[in-house]
């Protein structure tokens, strides 16, 4: 069973891979548009050979681990005081607006709030993975069973105690899934953070290949980005499989 789902999973990419290939080999695009498999293979091991991937790499890394790591902290401090306030319906309002507005397009404003720095960088990567996580926590902690709250309150539990044995256990699955829509979210905005001013990172690279018309370089740049981010939300997702009972087969 496992083995024929595997395959299942396979299937896509490789025919995918194969048409790619013999499309290239037919030629019937042209290299610069979409360079071959061979070419991006090159390219990439070009930079790995060369020290610069790894270099970049690691600078993309270091971005989004600093900026989910604020966003995270933030977005469950407030998720659950929101969701434990009165107030939290008027909160609610706030962050649906603010959510619809793209990050990208706060670009201009955050090089002069905060420069070309690595500071609009992290800002950038938390407003972009802020909302979901915030939301997924809302929704934890304003869903906890309000009959075992009741009960906890009855048999005298102080308001600390009521959050961490009773309401955060209940919105655990949901922060977990937040927190595996934010790191996603936080990756898709690699690129749109390392188009301030960057010297380094993933999307600093791509930008410098797209100016030098290497679109091989480009394309190797992508599927890192995407090998890292699904590496990473595989990590999140074993995490919840190990958290919580059935959530491995959900995610």
């Amino acid at each position: 069973m496992k083995g024929s789902a595997l395959f299942r999973r396979c299937l896509i990419p490789a025919a995918a891979m194969l048409l790619w290939w013999a499309g290239s080999a037919a030629k019937m695009w042209n290299s610069y548009i979409l360079p071959s498999p061979e070419q991006v293979w090159n390219a990439f091991a070009e930079l790995w050979r060369t020290g610069e991937l790894a270099v970049d790499t690691w600078a993309s890394v270091r971005r989004v681990l600093r900026g989910f790591s604020c966003s995270f902290t933030l977005a469950f401090v407030l998720g659950a005081l929101s969701a434990r306030s009165k107030r939290g319906e008027f909160y609610g309002h706030v962050v649906e607006f603010l959510r619809h507005v793209p990050p990208l397009s706060l670009v201009p404003l955050l090089i002069l709030w905060f420069g070309i720095g690595e500071r609009s960088k992290t800002v950038l990567i938390v407003l972009a993975s802020f909302f979901p996580v915030y939301m997924s926590v809302y929704k934890g902690f304003h869903g906890a069973d309000k009959k075992l709250v009741e009960v906890g309150r009855t048999l005298g539990l102080s308001r600390r105690e009521l959050f961490w044995r009773i309401e955060f256990p209940c919105a655990v699955p949901d922060v977990l899934s937040g927190l595996r829509i934010g790191l996603g979210y936080s990756w898709r905005a690699i690129i749109s953070a390392e188009m301030i001013a960057a010297a380094s990172g993933l999307g600093c690279l791509i930008l410098d290949a797209q100016q030098m018309s290497r679109s091989d370089r480009v394309m190797a740049g992508i599927f890192v980005i995407g090998a890292i981010g699904w590496l990473s939300d595989a990590g999140a997702a074993a995490l919840i499989g190990r958290v919580v009972p059935g959530g491995r087969k959900n995610g």
